[in-house]
């Protein structure tokens, strides 16, 4: 049994690293973490942009550093070139003995404003460290809008390897090699299993790899790793369910495509309805996994939490597969 299907598995695995779409599917959850990476801003970034000539103050050019982000260039020319460019970057000159402020006239007052007290700052002198002021903080050491990016690309990689499994299945179909199994010694259940095979390998790397490259080094990967494989139990049963009832591959992506929306739903009720009311979602399993992922990825989740959240979703994906386990079978007949 286990040796069919480990050969099920490196049928679709060859198959599936030589066709474009299925291999698109793989590589588009990498690229979009690279995406979130490189786009998302840190909990703490400025907006405020200074340009600088370069080596001209080096004390200047490091204080400023600390609260802005710092442009350096060779000359004025270059400066007033940069700031005349579309984006908001201020310039700061020499003059005689003194700097003066550049500006190309349309940026917002605060940043303007901002600039000025940078410089006056600079000028008398003021640390961080000598500041008569004592800092609060909330404790949010998570950039928001990067960890609810990386939160939904974690949901969606279980429904791209559904759809994987999906196009699996019409491959099959179109080689005629499906009603093979009736007269081969592969049983349905190994057939099932092995076809699964490939939609979990993908889950768990791909999660993996996502949250390494958006630099969630200190979360519990063991415990993201088991919510993207508990949730990539019902896409996978959806894959084959629409694989098994597609007869091309457009029709198959564009079904399990359909995925999304409870996936987006359950995103929306999250973060934007008051808790009072989330218990309209609690019937989705994205809603719990998004719910668990958020506090793995925040790691203000107890382990007792997440377990629950755990059990719940294995629930929620028996159900359904008591329910879809039969008509699936029939369909292989």
């Amino acid at each position: 049994m286990f040796k069919r299907i480990w050969l099920i598995f490196k049928r679709d695995l060859k198959v599936n690293l030589r066709e474009a779409m299925p291999l698109y599917i793989i590589i588009a959850p990498i690229l979009l973490a690279v995406g979130i990476n490189l786009l998302s801003p840190g909990i703490n970034d400025t907006t405020v942009n200074v340009a600088l000539i370069e080596g001209e103050n080096i004390a200047q050019a490091e204080y400023f550093n600390n609260f802005a982000h710092v442009e350096a260039f060779e000359n004025d020319d270059d400066v007033k070139t940069r700031v005349m460019g579309r984006d908001n970057i201020v310039g700061i000159l020499r003059e005689g003995d003194g700097y003066y402020i550049l500006t190309q006239g349309n940026e917002p007052e605060s940043v303007v404003e901002y600039t000025k007290l940078l410089k006056v700052f600079y000028e008398g002198d003021v640390q961080i460290d000598t500041a008569n002021v004592q800092l609060k903080e909330f404790g949010e050491t998570v950039p928001p809008l990067k960890k609810m990016l990386v939160n939904m690309l974690l949901l969606m990689i279980p429904m791209l390897a559904g759809m994987l499994t999906a196009l699996n299945i019409v491959e099959e179909k179109s080689d005629k090699t499906l009603s093979a199994i009736n007269v081969s010694p592969t049983s349905r259940t190994t057939y099932i299993l092995g076809k699964s095979l490939m939609g979990i390998f993908i889950t768990l790397a791909t999660s993996v790899a996502c949250i390494y490259i958006t630099g969630f080094f200190e979360v519990n990967i063991g415990l993201l790793v088991l919510i993207a494989l508990v949730s990539a139990m019902l896409s996978l049963m959806v894959g084959f369910a629409q694989g098994l009832n597609s007869d091309d591959v457009m029709e198959a992506a564009g079904s399990v495509k359909l995925m999304f929306l409870p996936m987006a739903g359950s995103v929306v009720g999250y973060e934007l309805v008051n808790e009072g009311w989330q218990f309209f979602f609690y019937w989705s399993p994205f809603y719990w996994a998004y719910r668990a992922n958020n506090s793995i990825l925040t790691k203000t989740g107890t382990l007792g939490e997440l377990l629950l959240y755990v059990g719940i979703i294995i629930a929620i994906c028996a159900f359904v597969y008591t329910l879809m386990l039969p008509w699936i079978k029939k369909r292989l007949q």
